[in-house]
């Protein structure tokens, strides 16, 4: 059974930075292609981050902020998110898509804010 479980969210202040990781199970996320979506109260859900195989990916709202990463031993994706704006409050979502299907996360909150 497949199951993505992100973790890592919280409030933080502007320019703090926080760590996301998205524990995935039932398939490899070596071999699945994974990304980070966000969506921001009354807007759509945005791409922010993917990473399959040896291609990375960043949106260019994200770029130089945020680095998405995958460590295979633990079978987890993370999203390292440096010098945190405003702006960047959303509910944040792990996807993985494999040969067969897509798969989402529950979404983890993250709130920047003074």
């Amino acid at each position: 059974q497949v199951q993505l479980v992100e973790s890592g969210g919280g409030l933080v202040q502007p320019g703090g930075s926080l760590r996301l990781a998205c524990a995935a199970s039932g398939f490899s996320v070596e071999n699945a292609a994974m990304r980070w979506h966000r969506q921001a109260p009354g807007k759509g859900r945005e791409l922010v981050a993917g990473i399959f195989g040896a291609g990375i990916f960043h949106a260019s709202s994200v770029k130089g902020r945020f680095t998405i990463s995958r460590d295979n031993s633990e079978n987890t994706v993370y999203l390292r998110m440096n010098s945190l704006k405003p702006e960047d409050t959303a509910v944040y979502y792990c996807q993985a898509e494999t040969g067969s299907a897509v798969y989402w996360g529950q979404g983890t909150q993250v709130t920047v804010s003074s």
